[in-house]
Protein backbone atom coordinates (compact mmCIF):
# COMPACT_ATOMS: atom_id res chain seq x y z
CA UNK A 1 0.00 0.00 0.00
CA UNK A 2 1.39 3.40 -1.01
CA UNK A 3 1.97 5.91 1.79
CA UNK A 4 0.05 9.15 1.06
CA UNK A 5 2.27 12.12 0.21
CA UNK A 6 1.51 15.70 1.23
CA UNK A 7 3.75 18.41 -0.25
CA UNK A 8 3.29 20.58 2.87
CA UNK A 9 2.27 18.94 6.16
CA UNK A 10 1.54 21.20 9.14
CA UNK A 11 1.52 19.42 12.51
CA UNK A 12 -0.88 21.21 14.84
CA UNK A 13 -4.05 23.18 14.24
CA UNK A 14 -3.35 26.10 16.54
CA UNK A 15 -3.27 29.73 15.46
CA UNK A 16 0.13 29.48 13.76
CA UNK A 17 -0.81 26.44 11.69
CA UNK A 18 -4.22 27.81 10.75
CA UNK A 19 -2.78 31.16 9.60
CA UNK A 20 -0.04 29.38 7.65
CA UNK A 21 -2.55 27.19 5.83
CA UNK A 22 -4.84 30.15 5.12
CA UNK A 23 -2.10 32.39 3.69
CA UNK A 24 -0.80 29.50 1.59
CA UNK A 25 -4.36 28.96 0.31
CA UNK A 26 -4.64 32.64 -0.62
CA UNK A 27 -1.41 32.18 -2.61
CA UNK A 28 -2.83 29.11 -4.36
CA UNK A 29 -0.66 26.62 -2.48
CA UNK A 30 -2.14 23.51 -0.90
CA UNK A 31 -1.24 22.41 2.61
CA UNK A 32 -2.66 19.85 5.04
CA UNK A 33 -2.98 20.32 8.81
CA UNK A 34 -2.78 17.26 11.07
CA UNK A 35 -4.48 18.02 14.40
CA UNK A 36 -4.70 15.65 17.38
CA UNK A 37 -8.13 16.93 18.53
CA UNK A 38 -10.95 14.73 17.26
CA UNK A 39 -13.03 17.71 16.08
CA UNK A 40 -13.28 21.51 16.31
CA UNK A 41 -15.49 21.06 19.39
CA UNK A 42 -13.20 18.63 21.21
CA UNK A 43 -12.16 21.22 23.84
CA UNK A 44 -12.90 24.78 24.78
CA UNK A 45 -10.77 27.54 23.31
CA UNK A 46 -11.61 30.20 25.89
CA UNK A 47 -9.65 33.26 26.88
CA UNK A 48 -9.22 36.72 25.42
CA UNK A 49 -6.37 37.71 23.12
CA UNK A 50 -5.18 41.23 22.42
CA UNK A 51 -4.25 41.25 18.74
CA UNK A 52 -1.38 43.64 18.04
CA UNK A 53 -1.38 45.94 15.03
CA UNK A 54 2.29 45.21 14.29
CA UNK A 55 2.10 41.39 14.32
CA UNK A 56 -1.19 39.53 14.76
CA UNK A 57 -3.16 42.04 12.71
CA UNK A 58 -0.53 41.98 9.96
CA UNK A 59 -1.03 38.22 9.78
CA UNK A 60 -4.79 38.62 9.49
CA UNK A 61 -4.32 41.15 6.70
CA UNK A 62 -2.10 38.71 4.83
CA UNK A 63 -4.83 36.10 5.30
CA UNK A 64 -7.47 38.46 3.90
CA UNK A 65 -9.44 38.28 7.15
CA UNK A 66 -8.81 41.60 8.85
CA UNK A 67 -12.28 43.03 8.21
CA UNK A 68 -13.87 39.83 9.54
CA UNK A 69 -11.61 40.03 12.57
CA UNK A 70 -12.72 43.59 13.32
CA UNK A 71 -16.31 42.35 13.54
CA UNK A 72 -15.26 40.03 16.38
CA UNK A 73 -13.55 42.68 18.53
CA UNK A 74 -14.84 42.95 22.10
CA UNK A 75 -16.01 46.54 22.71
CA UNK A 76 -14.38 47.91 25.83
CA UNK A 77 -11.83 45.10 25.92
CA UNK A 78 -8.83 47.44 25.93
CA UNK A 79 -9.84 49.05 29.22
CA UNK A 80 -7.38 48.45 32.04
CA UNK A 81 -7.36 48.48 35.85
CA UNK A 82 -4.24 48.09 38.01
CA UNK A 83 -4.65 47.60 41.76
CA UNK A 84 -2.43 47.04 44.75
CA UNK A 85 -2.87 44.13 47.19
CA UNK A 86 -4.79 46.42 49.57
CA UNK A 87 -7.39 47.10 46.88
CA UNK A 88 -6.13 50.60 46.03
CA UNK A 89 -6.75 51.49 42.37
CA UNK A 90 -3.55 52.85 40.80
CA UNK A 91 -4.62 53.00 37.16
CA UNK A 92 -8.10 52.88 35.63
CA UNK A 93 -8.33 53.49 31.88
CA UNK A 94 -11.39 53.11 29.68
CA UNK A 95 -11.28 51.75 26.14
CA UNK A 96 -11.84 54.73 23.82
CA UNK A 97 -11.53 52.63 20.68
CA UNK A 98 -8.23 54.16 19.54
CA UNK A 99 -5.84 51.48 20.86
CA UNK A 100 -3.81 49.20 18.63
CA UNK A 101 -4.44 45.97 20.52
CA UNK A 102 -8.17 45.14 20.38
CA UNK A 103 -9.39 42.14 22.35
CA UNK A 104 -11.04 39.13 20.75
CA UNK A 105 -12.23 35.79 22.06
CA UNK A 106 -9.70 33.11 21.13
CA UNK A 107 -12.43 30.67 20.18
CA UNK A 108 -14.08 33.19 17.86
CA UNK A 109 -10.75 33.91 16.17
CA UNK A 110 -10.05 30.21 15.74
CA UNK A 111 -13.51 29.66 14.23
CA UNK A 112 -12.87 32.49 11.75
CA UNK A 113 -9.66 30.82 10.61
CA UNK A 114 -11.28 27.38 10.42
CA UNK A 115 -14.09 28.70 8.21
CA UNK A 116 -11.55 30.30 5.88
CA UNK A 117 -9.93 26.98 4.92
CA UNK A 118 -11.09 24.64 2.16
CA UNK A 119 -12.92 21.52 3.32
CA UNK A 120 -10.51 18.69 4.01
CA UNK A 121 -7.54 20.92 4.87
CA UNK A 122 -7.56 19.67 8.47
CA UNK A 123 -7.22 15.98 9.31
CA UNK A 124 -8.81 15.77 12.75
CA UNK A 125 -7.87 13.05 15.23
CA UNK A 126 -4.31 12.82 13.87
CA UNK A 127 -2.02 12.43 16.86
CA UNK A 128 1.58 12.38 15.69
CA UNK A 129 3.67 9.66 17.33
CA UNK A 130 6.89 9.70 15.32
CA UNK A 131 8.85 11.20 12.48
CA UNK A 132 11.95 10.17 10.54
CA UNK A 133 13.97 11.83 7.78
CA UNK A 134 13.93 10.09 4.40
CA UNK A 135 16.65 12.21 2.78
CA UNK A 136 16.51 15.17 0.39
CA UNK A 137 14.36 17.11 2.88
CA UNK A 138 11.57 14.54 2.88
CA UNK A 139 10.08 13.07 6.08
CA UNK A 140 7.77 10.27 7.10
CA UNK A 141 5.29 11.05 9.87
CA UNK A 142 3.41 8.35 11.80
CA UNK A 143 0.20 8.69 13.79
CA UNK A 144 -1.44 6.96 16.74
CA UNK A 145 -3.97 5.16 14.54
CA UNK A 146 -1.14 3.38 12.70
CA UNK A 147 -1.31 5.52 9.58
CA UNK A 148 1.62 7.36 8.04
CA UNK A 149 2.32 10.06 5.48
CA UNK A 150 5.34 11.45 3.70
CA UNK A 151 5.96 15.13 3.10
CA UNK A 152 8.41 17.37 1.34
CA UNK A 153 7.97 20.21 3.83
CA UNK A 154 7.24 19.41 7.47
CA UNK A 155 6.01 22.31 9.63
CA UNK A 156 5.96 21.96 13.42
CA UNK A 157 3.17 24.10 14.79
CA UNK A 158 2.61 21.61 17.59
CA UNK A 159 3.19 23.77 20.64
CA UNK A 160 5.39 23.81 23.71
CA UNK A 161 6.21 20.11 23.77
CA UNK A 162 6.63 19.79 20.01
CA UNK A 163 7.44 16.38 18.55
CA UNK A 164 8.86 18.07 15.47
CA UNK A 165 11.35 20.28 17.36
CA UNK A 166 13.90 17.48 18.04
CA UNK A 167 14.55 17.30 14.29
CA UNK A 168 16.19 20.72 14.46
CA UNK A 169 17.04 21.41 18.13
CA UNK A 170 17.86 19.69 21.42
CA UNK A 171 16.32 22.55 23.43
CA UNK A 172 13.48 21.79 25.85
CA UNK A 173 11.26 24.23 27.73
CA UNK A 174 12.37 25.01 31.28
CA UNK A 175 10.19 25.97 34.23
CA UNK A 176 10.26 29.74 34.77
CA UNK A 177 9.51 29.65 38.50
CA UNK A 178 5.92 30.84 38.01
CA UNK A 179 2.79 28.71 38.41
CA UNK A 180 -0.66 29.88 37.33
CA UNK A 181 -3.89 28.88 39.01
CA UNK A 182 -6.74 29.64 36.61
CA UNK A 183 -10.30 30.26 37.81
CA UNK A 184 -13.57 31.48 36.30
CA UNK A 185 -16.51 33.43 37.65
CA UNK A 186 -19.55 32.95 35.42
CA UNK A 187 -22.34 35.46 34.75
CA UNK A 188 -20.28 37.88 36.79
CA UNK A 189 -22.49 40.96 36.74
CA UNK A 190 -25.37 38.99 38.24
CA UNK A 191 -23.71 36.28 40.32
CA UNK A 192 -20.41 38.00 41.27
CA UNK A 193 -21.09 41.76 41.11
CA UNK A 194 -18.28 42.69 43.51
CA UNK A 195 -15.70 40.83 41.43
CA UNK A 196 -17.16 42.24 38.22
CA UNK A 197 -16.66 45.75 39.59
CA UNK A 198 -13.09 44.98 40.63
CA UNK A 199 -12.11 43.64 37.20
CA UNK A 200 -13.97 46.22 35.12
CA UNK A 201 -14.72 45.85 31.43
CA UNK A 202 -11.38 44.64 30.10
CA UNK A 203 -8.02 43.66 31.60
CA UNK A 204 -7.00 43.71 35.26
CA UNK A 205 -3.66 43.38 37.06
CA UNK A 206 -2.78 43.32 40.73
CA UNK A 207 0.83 42.81 41.83
CA UNK A 208 2.52 42.60 45.18
CA UNK A 209 4.55 40.35 47.47
CA UNK A 210 6.19 38.75 44.38
CA UNK A 211 2.87 37.34 43.22
CA UNK A 212 -0.02 38.50 41.07
CA UNK A 213 -3.67 38.27 40.11
CA UNK A 214 -4.29 38.89 36.42
CA UNK A 215 -7.74 38.76 34.86
CA UNK A 216 -9.98 39.81 31.99
CA UNK A 217 -13.65 40.00 31.22
CA UNK A 218 -14.73 37.64 28.45
CA UNK A 219 -17.36 38.24 25.79
CA UNK A 220 -19.86 35.94 27.53
CA UNK A 221 -19.82 38.07 30.68
CA UNK A 222 -17.58 35.73 32.68
CA UNK A 223 -14.31 36.65 34.39
CA UNK A 224 -11.18 34.59 33.77
CA UNK A 225 -8.55 34.94 36.51
CA UNK A 226 -4.88 33.90 36.51
CA UNK A 227 -3.46 33.77 40.02
CA UNK A 228 0.32 33.67 39.67
CA UNK A 229 2.82 32.47 42.27
CA UNK A 230 6.57 32.23 42.49
CA UNK A 231 6.72 28.59 43.52
CA UNK A 232 8.96 25.54 43.34
CA UNK A 233 8.25 23.37 40.33
CA UNK A 234 6.83 20.61 42.52
CA UNK A 235 4.46 22.91 44.47
CA UNK A 236 1.55 21.94 42.24
CA UNK A 237 2.11 18.30 43.18
CA UNK A 238 1.52 19.06 46.86
CA UNK A 239 -2.12 20.11 46.46
CA UNK A 240 -5.20 18.08 45.61
CA UNK A 241 -6.16 19.40 42.18
CA UNK A 242 -9.42 17.41 42.24
CA UNK A 243 -10.72 19.10 45.40
CA UNK A 244 -11.72 22.70 44.52
CA UNK A 245 -12.04 23.81 48.13
CA UNK A 246 -8.64 22.42 49.13
CA UNK A 247 -6.99 23.89 46.06
CA UNK A 248 -8.51 27.32 46.65
CA UNK A 249 -7.39 27.19 50.28
CA UNK A 250 -3.83 26.31 49.25
CA UNK A 251 -3.74 29.22 46.82
CA UNK A 252 -5.30 31.75 49.18
CA UNK A 253 -2.74 30.88 51.85
CA UNK A 254 -0.29 32.82 49.66
CA UNK A 255 -2.60 35.87 49.66
CA UNK A 256 -3.48 36.03 53.34
CA UNK A 257 -2.86 39.79 53.62
CA UNK A 258 -4.59 40.78 50.38
CA UNK A 259 -7.89 42.65 50.34
CA UNK A 260 -10.99 40.44 50.56
CA UNK A 261 -12.30 41.80 47.25
CA UNK A 262 -9.20 40.33 45.60
CA UNK A 263 -9.22 37.05 47.50
CA UNK A 264 -12.83 36.61 46.34
CA UNK A 265 -11.57 36.19 42.75
CA UNK A 266 -10.34 32.79 43.89
CA UNK A 267 -12.61 32.02 46.84
CA UNK A 268 -15.84 32.58 44.89
CA UNK A 269 -14.70 30.96 41.64
CA UNK A 270 -16.97 28.50 39.88
CA UNK A 271 -15.83 24.99 39.03
CA UNK A 272 -12.41 23.47 39.64
CA UNK A 273 -9.30 25.66 39.34
CA UNK A 274 -6.65 24.65 36.81
CA UNK A 275 -2.93 24.65 37.64
CA UNK A 276 -0.40 25.43 34.94
CA UNK A 277 3.36 25.66 35.30
CA UNK A 278 4.83 28.34 33.04
CA UNK A 279 7.71 27.15 30.86
CA UNK A 280 9.94 28.86 28.31
CA UNK A 281 12.58 28.01 25.76
CA UNK A 282 15.93 29.83 26.03
CA UNK A 283 15.93 33.45 24.86
CA UNK A 284 17.42 33.49 21.38
CA UNK A 285 16.54 29.86 20.63
CA UNK A 286 17.49 29.06 17.05
CA UNK A 287 18.85 26.23 14.92
CA UNK A 288 20.84 25.55 11.79
CA UNK A 289 18.86 25.31 8.57
CA UNK A 290 17.57 21.72 8.42
CA UNK A 291 16.29 20.60 5.01
CA UNK A 292 12.55 20.20 4.68
CA UNK A 293 11.47 21.18 8.21
CA UNK A 294 10.76 24.29 10.28
CA UNK A 295 8.82 25.42 13.36
CA UNK A 296 6.10 27.95 14.12
CA UNK A 297 4.83 29.57 17.31
CA UNK A 298 5.49 27.98 20.70
CA UNK A 299 7.30 25.08 19.06
CA UNK A 300 9.91 27.60 17.91
CA UNK A 301 10.01 30.15 20.73
CA UNK A 302 7.89 29.29 23.76
CA UNK A 303 8.02 32.15 26.24
CA UNK A 304 6.20 33.27 29.36
CA UNK A 305 3.02 35.32 28.74
CA UNK A 306 4.28 38.46 30.44
CA UNK A 307 4.95 40.40 27.25
CA UNK A 308 1.63 39.42 25.68
CA UNK A 309 3.34 38.30 22.47
CA UNK A 310 2.81 34.53 22.22
CA UNK A 311 -0.36 34.32 20.12
CA UNK A 312 0.61 37.34 18.04
CA UNK A 313 4.04 35.92 17.25
CA UNK A 314 2.47 32.56 16.37
CA UNK A 315 0.13 34.18 13.86
CA UNK A 316 2.92 36.35 12.47
CA UNK A 317 5.08 33.23 12.08
CA UNK A 318 2.34 31.45 10.15
CA UNK A 319 1.86 34.35 7.75
CA UNK A 320 5.57 35.02 7.21
CA UNK A 321 6.31 31.33 6.67
CA UNK A 322 3.59 31.09 4.02
CA UNK A 323 4.64 34.31 2.31
CA UNK A 324 8.27 33.17 2.20
CA UNK A 325 7.33 29.80 0.68
CA UNK A 326 5.10 31.51 -1.89
CA UNK A 327 7.88 33.97 -2.76
CA UNK A 328 10.32 31.14 -3.60
CA UNK A 329 8.42 28.75 -5.89
CA UNK A 330 10.41 25.61 -6.51
CA UNK A 331 13.00 26.47 -3.85
CA UNK A 332 11.55 25.64 -0.44
CA UNK A 333 14.94 25.87 1.25
CA UNK A 334 15.38 29.48 0.21
CA UNK A 335 11.90 30.23 1.53
CA UNK A 336 12.56 28.53 4.85
CA UNK A 337 15.90 30.30 5.26
CA UNK A 338 14.24 33.68 4.66
CA UNK A 339 11.40 32.90 7.06
CA UNK A 340 13.67 31.66 9.85
CA UNK A 341 16.04 34.63 9.63
CA UNK A 342 13.21 37.06 10.31
CA UNK A 343 11.48 34.84 12.85
CA UNK A 344 14.64 34.37 14.90
CA UNK A 345 15.10 38.15 15.21
CA UNK A 346 11.47 38.79 16.18
CA UNK A 347 11.32 35.92 18.63
CA UNK A 348 14.56 36.81 20.42
CA UNK A 349 13.41 40.39 21.02
CA UNK A 350 10.01 39.29 22.34
CA UNK A 351 11.44 36.49 24.48
CA UNK A 352 13.93 38.89 26.07
CA UNK A 353 11.08 41.32 26.79
CA UNK A 354 8.99 38.52 28.27
CA UNK A 355 11.79 37.31 30.54
CA UNK A 356 12.56 40.85 31.72
CA UNK A 357 8.87 41.51 32.36
CA UNK A 358 8.60 38.35 34.46
CA UNK A 359 11.50 39.43 36.67
CA UNK A 360 10.05 42.92 37.02
CA UNK A 361 6.46 41.87 37.74
CA UNK A 362 7.47 39.27 40.29
CA UNK A 363 10.27 41.30 41.83
CA UNK A 364 10.23 43.36 45.00
CA UNK A 365 8.86 46.43 43.19
CA UNK A 366 6.51 44.79 40.73
CA UNK A 367 3.54 47.08 41.32
CA UNK A 368 5.61 50.25 41.20
CA UNK A 369 7.35 49.16 37.99
CA UNK A 370 4.05 48.23 36.34
CA UNK A 371 2.36 51.50 37.26
CA UNK A 372 5.40 53.45 36.01
CA UNK A 373 5.33 51.53 32.72
CA UNK A 374 1.67 52.22 32.00
CA UNK A 375 1.95 55.80 33.21
CA UNK A 376 4.29 56.55 30.30
CA UNK A 377 1.25 56.75 28.03
CA UNK A 378 -0.50 54.64 25.37
CA UNK A 379 2.48 54.54 23.02
CA UNK A 380 4.75 52.97 25.61
CA UNK A 381 2.10 50.58 26.93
Amino acid sequence: MTTPHHPIAIIGGGLSGLVAARVLHVAGIEATIFELDASPEARTQGGMLDIHDDSGQLALRAAGLHDDFRALVHPGGESLRILGPDGTVHISEEDDGTGGRPEVDRGDLRDLLLRSLPEGTIRWGSKMTGVRPLGDGRHEVTFADGSAITTGLLVGGDGAWSRVRPLVSDARPAYTGITFVETDLYDADTRHPRSAAVIGGGSFMCLGDRRAMLAHRETDGSLHVYTALRADEDWADTVDTKDPAALKSAVLAHFANWDESLRALVADADGTPTLRRIHALPVGHRWERTPGVTLLGDAAHLMSPFAGEGANLAMHDGAEFARAVAAHPGDAEAGLAAYEAGMFRRAEASAAESAASLESMFGDHGLEDLVAFFSQGPAAA
